[in-house]
């Protein structure tokens, strides 16, 4: 007898259709339910709708909260059970008191190990009180390929969760600035990524477009939702694609990898950010550890895919720990305000005028003018104040920013959001060291390719939000050797020069020590160059110069001299626009007073700036080399 194919899969999508209809009649049912109940609490107390919704959801996931009213079976505990009550930390594996972690923010006080966070703590850690409005919670249940059993095992994480999906989203304040907010939680089927999540953080994005909102998501996933196949993955292009939407209408798009993040979400949404952040000793990779080893057949070395080890390889910003956790994200918010020709939005009452001590007035006058070699070994001296000297006295915080986000975080090359009187800035400097072993570590600041597309990148971002770039320059110039040539030198330095040219911010460049050749230029291409009083900038080292030119590098000094490499022969030469003065020499005892003069003169720049159009800005820069 032969078997009607075609019938038997029309029965089959008949009955997953049924069941899909009455799971879905079932769920609304029961919202409508617990809406109704809450509804007639809520009009008692004279609330708004809006305000019935947001209760409703937070005294719903007020019950899941990590088990802090009750007991593993789920019965409720007396205040001296709950002292007492002891669990165990998944980083140690010891037993600690529940009550001293929930304290600790869900963090371990003998491991520092970091518990996993359910959505409705994760949102009392980041939001004002009452202020979480949730999206999308009434989404139908889809099973594409009509898994067997899929719709029974959604219907156990609801129930088990308290949770619609895996993903939840919404609006909410951080210390009264609106957001909109997504929470993964990992009790959630993993939080793996289906059709449902996927539609929820795209049509937030959406949603935060029509808002003009900044969008933060806590990031969580152990990848693609198996049972869904090939829908599943075509999630991964529509959150793309939506975050490419977001940045399009030039709105801030963080993201912060919690453990763990893996599989499609690493692959997607969560690689996206404008910023991107992972709390302590996350695990975040794309294939699993597990996976790798197999695969390979190699014991992996130890801290592999950790968060801390993405920080080292330039794959993300930086690390936040929980404590700073929602200050950290008001300061985002803060620093990505600016906009097209403000660029001197200081805080009323912040204009200080610089003073300079009579003690540095006297030394000013008694001391020698150095001659060009005595500049050189000046400025090559270890214990010369570095950019962070300065950078102390001049801005009212800073924030580095790590990594390239391909390859590793260059040491040699700082960068980060800093804020001036209240204006945001992004900074970007060269950084030698201190003393030896840090010297080492900063390659005696000459920059990789890594330094200066993790600065390209960072220049980009600041003329993305509308931040004026501030460069302090002090390096002898790129490093050269096999790795520098295999990783591309050339063409790193060559895009920079280029990028920075048609910048649509204000650019300043300050030289605090030595200018050393294209590497120094890379992070030069300003509207104003500008430098210190003793600081030098040349084509190639005096010494690499005699070399060339005569074959005989001891004739160094005689080459300083010809070379034209002071502040005052290029000031003259109209290769820079102002000498800053050093008040009788770069020192500890004078980094304060030359980084205040320094903050003067960069605020009355960025007050020359104000009110031009991005076009107009590049446009000038552009003339200004242009006639060299």
């Amino acid at each position: 007898m032969a078997i009607n194919m075609d019938l038997l899969k029309q029965k089959r999508a008949e009955y997953f259709e049924k069941k899909l209809s009455k799971l879905n009649a079932s769920l609304a049912a029961s919202r409508a339910r617990g809406t109704t109940q809450e509804g007639e609490r809520e009009e008692s107390a004279g609330e708004s709708g809006e305000q019935a919704k947001r209760r409703n959801f937070q005294r719903q996931d007020g019950r899941q909260e990590d088990g802090v009213n009750e007991n593993a079976s789920g019965q409720s505990q007396s205040p001296q059970d709950q002292e007492n009550y002891m669990i165990r930390c998944p980083k140690c594996g010891k037993q600690v008191n529940r009550q001293r972690v929930v304290k600790r923010k869900y963090i371990c006080y003998e491991c520092e190990g970091y518990f996993r966070v359910r959505v409705p703590n994760r949102i009392r850690m980041v939001a004002d009180p009452h202020t979480f409005e949730p999206w999308f919670t009434d989404l139908p249940v889809h099973n594409p390929l009509n898994y067997e059993g899929y719709e029974e095992k959604l219907a156990q994480a609801r129930e088990k969760t308290g949770l619609d999906e895996a993903v939840t989203v919404g609006r909410c304040k951080v210390f009264g600035e609106d957001i909109v907010l997504g929470i993964c939680d990992s009790r959630f089927l993993m939080s793996s990524m289906g059709q449902t999540v996927g539609e929820k953080i795209t049509a937030a994005m959406e949603r935060a477009i029509e808002y003009k909102l900044p969008v933060f998501i806590f990031c969580c996933s152990g990848g693609a939702r198996m049972q869904e196949g090939i829908v599943s993955l075509m999630q991964m292009a529509k959150t793309s694609a939506a975050v490419r939407k977001l940045g399009e209408a030039g709105l801030l798009y963080c993201t912060i990898l919690t453990d763990p993040t893996t599989g499609g979400v690493t692959a997607s949404f969560a690689m996206l950010g404008d910023v991107i952040m992972a709390e302590p000793g996350a695990l975040v990779g794309f294939a699993g550890p597990r996976v790798i080893k197999q695969t390979i057949g190699q014991e992996l070395p130890e801290g592999f895919q950790t968060a801390e080890f993405l920080v080292e390889h330039g794959i993300i910003d930086g690390i936040v720990k929980r404590e700073t956790l929602k200050k950290t994200i008001y300061f985002l918010i803060k620093a990505h305000q600016c906009k097209e020709g403000q660029y001197a939005g200081f805080t009323p009452g912040k204009d200080s005028h610089f003073v300079l001590s009579e003690i540095l007035k006297e030394q000013s006058f008694k001391v020698r003018p150095m001659d060009a070699w005595d500049k050189v070994k000046a400025v090559r001296k270890v214990e010369r104040p570095q950019a962070p000297d300065y950078m102390e006295h001049i801005f009212d915080f800073f924030v580095e920013s790590h990594g390239d986000r391909a390859f590793r975080d260059d040491p040699a090359i700082i960068g980060g959001l800093a804020f001036l009187d209240g204006q945001p800035v992004t900074v970007i400097a060269e950084h030698k060291g201190k003393d030896i072993k840090e010297c080492q570590r900063r390659n005696f600041g000459m920059p990789m390719p890594e330094g200066y597309r993790k600065a390209l990148r960072l220049m980009k971002q600041a003329e993305k939000f509308n931040r004026p770039i501030i460069s302090f320059v002090n390096t002898a110039g790129a490093f050269c050797g096999i790795e520098a040539e295999e990783r591309g030198q050339g063409e790193a330095i060559a895009r920079n020069l280029m990028e920075m040219a048609a910048l649509k911010v204000p650019v300043l460049c300050i030289f605090i020590g030595e200018g050393g050749s294209g590497g120094a230029l890379a992070t030069a291409v300003g509207n104003e160059v500008w430098m210190l009083e003793n600081a030098t900038y040349s084509i190639l080292s005096p010494e690499g110069f005699a070399s060339i030119l005569w074959k005989d590098a001891s004739r160094a000094r005689e080459a300083s001299e010809i070379m034209h490499i002071t502040a005052q022969d290029l000031k003259q030469l109209n290769v820079i626009e102002k000498i800053i003065p050093e008040f009788g020499g770069a020192d500890s005892t004078t980094a304060a007073a030359i980084g205040g003069y320094m903050k003067e003169q960069i605020a009355d720049f960025l007050k020359r700036c104000q009110g031009m159009s991005g076009e107009e800005l590049a446009a000038r820069r552009y003339e200004r080399f242009r006639k060299f």
